[in-house]
């Protein structure tokens, strides 16, 4: 056993083995995906970014989301399209231990900034006249900041002690590294003991960050009910909030579901389409909703596509 801890530099990637007939396919498809992913989520950075009159609290935590979304899938869709285009599907033992680090923090980090989101409508609807006062642009930009910096040391804590666990194989049944999978591949299942105290304290944090935003939110729609104004603000500016989350939840639930639970007996091309959800839908439904139901940034949109559009039009004539 000590001797095959020594030999394995790479991990091998077998998610993709029964894709052979259809790599072109699935490449195009990604391909086209990811680009869609750039596009919509840079627009929307570059758009509060540049506009003044977007630099509030609300806006600086959707551009931190934004932003968040590139960070997650920049980590996953480079190398699978280039699994897709190479004959062996291997990634080095670092390389699978950033991965696994990148996947992780992504998802933590966006339930931090969707548990800040929620406490930022809180504050708008319930206590107005104390909004700005706690929520400052300073104090809403290095919340922001946290919101992804302690995910990332508590994964990276995580991902730490897989690096000290002795393996003895080097086939992953993924299409990406995480880090349950690599767990376990241990020699000695009693070495994992602390991953898995680690790992449980994490999901604790993280679940405690749910009820957080649930629980917001129920007050909000309690508070909502009792006025036409409230009300509307709440149409308006938590609905995107929700619809976000409940994404969100569904996708990552019913990956950790299939990877804790599923049966071997689960279709391979299934059990890969559950796995890369959270990289798929919320990355370019985010954007999309808020886009479109956010009246300050769809108005952002439809001035500058005009704008584009009659200089274009001036100038063919």
């Amino acid at each position: 056993m000590m001797a095959n801890v020594s030999v394995i530099t790479v991990f091998v990637l077998s998610g993709l083995n029964e894709t052979v007939n259809h790599r072109s396919i699935i490449f195009f498809l990604s391909l086209l995906c990811y680009c869609t992913i750039l596009v919509v989520n840079v627009s929307l950075i570059v758009i509060i970014i540049l506009d003044n009159s977007l630099h509030e609290p609300m806006y600086i935590l959707l551009c931190a989301f934004f932003m968040n979304g590139l960070y997650g899938t920049t980590g996953f869709y480079p190398k699978f399209l280039w699994d897709l285009l190479s004959p062996v599907h291997v990634i080095s033992y670092s390389g699978c231990l950033v991965q696994a680090l990148v996947m992780y923090s992504f998802a933590c980090s966006d339930l931090s900034i969707l548990a800040l989101m929620a406490y930022d409508r809180y504050l708008a609807i319930c206590r107005p006249l104390e909004y700005h006062s706690v929520m400052s642009k300073h104090r809403v930009t290095k919340l922001a900041f946290f919101s992804w910096f302690t995910p990332f040391c508590i994964i990276a804590t995580n991902i730490y002690l897989t690096s000290r666990v002795k393996l003895c194989s080097s086939h992953i049944d993924r299409l990406f590294c995480v880090n349950w999978s690599i767990v376990q591949l241990a020699c000695f299942p009693e070495e994992t003991t602390i991953n898995g105290i680690v790992a449980n304290i994490t999901i604790i944090i993280y679940v405690l960050h749910g009820l957080f935003i649930v629980w917001s939110y129920l007050y909000l729609i309690k508070t909502c009910t009792s006025s036409l104004e409230n009300r509307a603000k709440f149409m308006q500016t938590c609905v995107p909030h929700l619809t976000s989350l409940l994404t969100f939840l569904f996708t990552v639930l019913f990956d950790v579901m299939t990877l804790r639970l599923a049966s071997k007996d689960f279709p391979q091309m299934l059990i890969n389409f559950i796995a890369i959800e959270f990289l798929i839908i919320p990355p370019i439904m985010n954007p999309l909703i808020y886009g479109f139901k956010l009246t300050k940034i769809r108005n952002k949109i439809v001035g500058f596509t005009s704008k584009r559009i009659n200089t274009e039009f001036q100038h063919y004539f």
